[in-house]
């Protein structure tokens, strides 16, 4: 292991941390949402110095920061759409992701099987273009296949008519365990974190933001929190509170947010048993489908839906699995069924939406960050993608050092900032295998020196572990553990329902709550029941 990086962990006691959150503090800078941008922002704060303080409603990345296609990714159908900006940004965003955190992001070849002669040299010439905006950053060269090479690559591509390929490089990593080693690094750097406290009111002096009130899940106590900047990273749900401030100014404030919903199927690794990942960047409506090896599975996706309700669980529509299952179809030699599916989960993108936009086509709405400061000093962030989401917290930060809502501090802190479980050197296991002890990085010996390691659950899965998120990682419930802390949920959600109850047992021996065992189980319930095309 290696030794510099090998911090012993930090004790995440509910009891504890609710004692902090209960004395008379006053914080430089509250955070509200604990997905991938409320936490880097977070992290970036911390690390300036800053006295942080995050809440969560839920668990950290509960909602769409868990639910991506795991890639760590310039964006290619971007670079189609003439966005040279993002994607330069996203290129050198991937690398730096890539380097601080080894153990949960690691590089991964794309092909794009060719079917059309025309379809190599075209493809081909604008991934050159990606290599190129990434410079020194790039993860390796763009390669022209053959036919013979393809298969190689994809040996379960539909081989009738295939031309050849184009293979390039991008990145994926496991997004839930992001997120958590973010919220645990920031928590290592003197920050206050808190899951299953949800934000309730903000409070005013002089008509500016001077705080917030908030209220524990479990015990239903309220805090007061003092703070000289309030952001609301809160994703899809950011219109809530900018709903609230605007009341506080007795002016209206227009919706922000234009949801998207992406589905995701996961199969068996038998579809596309190799360690590539097939891209077809324009399917037959237009769209841009993905078959990824990921943690011992294949997650097929993904879908661009607009939607007008935002919910904590969405769920799939019969289109949309209508839609991956037959693009799949075209494209693999053994076409997946219904049947077929492990696990089917939906996330809702915030797509930021400009004033004057129509939200019915959310493929033409921006991708990109949007940052707002309100006359009350709110500072709002929504859309962006998990892969720039160091830059995106920077941004926010800039923007509260515009408005002098902080003191200003020199950025670029977090470049080379390690996440907790960090390895110096690449680890011998790539994404592509299923999820074991060598996902915890240099946290591996630690984990296994708990009790219970040699007590298997399920494959991938120790008592050891369980223990591990109950103490160390900030995990409450079965979910958080088999949505989170391991990706069982999302891998399988049969197999996450017949060891649930075991999980449980091992909860409520180490925490003072309920591990929501039925809950769990009817989630599972709707994760593994895939609506008929």
């Amino acid at each position: 292991m290696d030794a510099e990086l090998n911090v012993s962990p930090l004790k995440t006691a509910r009891a504890e941390l609710l004692g902090r959150l209960g004395k008379p503090i006053e914080y430089d800078i509250a955070v509200v949402g604990g997905g991938a941008t409320g936490l880097g922002v977070a992290l970036d704060a911390t690390a300036r110095g800053f006295k942080v303080v995050l809440l969560e409603s839920r668990d950290f990345a509960e909602g769409t920061s868990s639910r991506a296609t795991k890639l760590v990714h310039g964006g290619v159908r971007y670079l189609a759409q003439g966005n040279i900006s993002l994607v330069r940004e996203a290129l050198h965003e991937r690398t730096t992701l890539l380097n601080n955190a080894p153990h949960l992001a690691r590089p991964l070849a794309f092909v794009m099987p060719s079917y059309k002669l025309w379809e190599t040299p075209f493809y081909g010439v604008g991934l050159k273009m990606y290599d190129a905006l990434a410079g020194k950053a790039g993860l390796g060269a763009t390669q022209f296949l053959s036919r013979k090479e393809t298969l190689r690559d994809l040996p379960t591509v539909q081989s009738d008519g295939l031309k050849g390929g184009v293979k390039y490089w991008d990145g994926q990593f496991d997004d839930a365990r992001l997120a958590l080693a973010l919220a645990r690094t920031a928590a290592q750097r003197g920050a206050l974190v808190v899951n299953y406290c949800a934000v309730s009111e903000l409070r005013y002096e002089n008509d500016r933001i001077c705080g917030l009130v908030c209220e524990d899940a479990e015990t239903h106590r309220r805090f007061e929190v003092r703070a000289h900047c309030v952001v609301n990273a809160t994703g899809v749900w950011v219109d809530t509170l900018r709903e609230q401030d605007g009341t506080a100014q007795g002016r209206p404030v227009k919706p922000m947010v234009a949801p998207s919903q992406g589905v995701h199927l996961i199969v068996d690794r038998d579809f596309l048993p190799t360690d590539h990942a097939l891209m077809v960047p324009k399917t037959a409506d237009g769209r841009v489908l993905f078959a990824v090896p990921w943690l011992g599975k294949v997650i097929l996706g993904t879908t661009d839906s607009p939607k007008d309700r935002i919910e904590f669980e969405p769920r799939a529509m019969r289109e949309e699995v209508a839609f991956i299952l037959g693009e799949s179809a075209r494209y693999l030699r053994r076409a997946p069924k219904v049947s077929d599916v492990r696990s089917i989960w939906a996330g809702l993108r915030p797509l930021v939406k400009h004033q004057d936009d129509d939200a019915g086509n959310t493929k033409k709405i921006s991708r990109e960050h949007t940052v707002l400061v309100s006359r009350t000093g709110l500072v709002t962030v929504t859309g962006g993608k998990w892969t720039t989401y160091r830059s995106m917290a920077e941004d926010v930060l800039d923007h509260c050092m515009d408005h002098k809502l902080l003191p200003r501090r020199e950025s670029g802190v977090t470049v080379q900032l390690p996440m907790v479980g960090a390895t110096r050197t690449p680890q011998a296991h790539g994404l592509n295998e299923p999820q074991g002890l060598h996902s915890y990085g240099s946290e591996a010996d630690f984990v296994q020196s708990l009790d219970g390691s040699q007590v298997r659950l399920a494959p991938g899965l120790t008592e050891s572990m369980v223990r591990f998120a109950a103490r160390y990682e900030y995990a409450r419930n079965v979910e958080d553990v088999l949505a989170r802390r391991v990706r069982m949920l999302f891998l399988d959600a049969k197999q996450a329902a017949s060891v649930a109850p075991c999980v449980a047992e091992i909860l409520r021996e180490e925490l003072d709550t309920d591990p929501q065992l039925d809950a769990f189980l009817a989630l599972a319930q709707q994760y593994g029941t895939v609506p008929a095309p």
